[in-house]
């Protein structure tokens, strides 16, 4: 027994033998984000926004998105349940869905004046919510940590939703 105690130790170790001095990324990232987004989630109830629209919201303002299966793709929702979100959202007159000029089949999207203003006072009620979290770390460390945030969040292989081992 107390061999495969010593084995079992010895599996966890790294290379090295030593046990990795951290926690794995997804272990301290995931309850973070959890934690965020069920913060976040009074705002959106209070602005009658999902998750997902807000994601559209702020990701139309980002980039042009020409159809409505590349904003999808772009916020990791399934083309065919995200139509259920644009339709509300365009009820709302906080989205344009207009055809294009060069490809009658094909829809342009756009934020409106109103889809502006809302995804502004969301997006400022949240930060000032994440500010507060933020304001437990000394000021070095928070500028290093959003710096570091931005870098890995930027990266080509996140965009497209595969990681790094994947490619």
């Amino acid at each position: 027994m107390a061999e495969n105690a010593a084995e079992n130790a010895a599996d966890s170790r790294t290379p090295s033998g030593r046990r990795p001095t951290r926690p794995d990324l997804a272990a301290m990232i995931v309850p973070l984000g959890r934690a965020l987004m069920a913060a976040e989630q009074p705002v959106l109830d209070a602005h009658g926004l999902t998750m997902w629209a807000y994601s559209v919201l702020l990701h139309l303002d980002e980039t042009p998105i020409r159809t409505q299966a590349a904003l999808a793709e772009a916020i990791r929702a399934d083309k065919t349940r995200i139509i259920a979100v644009l339709d509300d959202l365009e009820s709302r007159e906080l989205i344009r869905r207009q055809p294009d000029p060069a490809d009658r089949r094909v829809r342009l999207l756009s934020l409106t004046p109103e889809g502006r203003r809302l995804r502004d006072t969301v997006q400022s009620s949240i930060q000032q919510g994440e500010e507060r979290l933020l304001a437990q770390l000394p000021a070095a460390d928070r500028a290093g940590f959003l710096k570091g945030l931005q870098a890995l969040s930027a990266l080509p292989e996140l965009r497209r939703g595969r990681s790094s081992s994947a490619s």
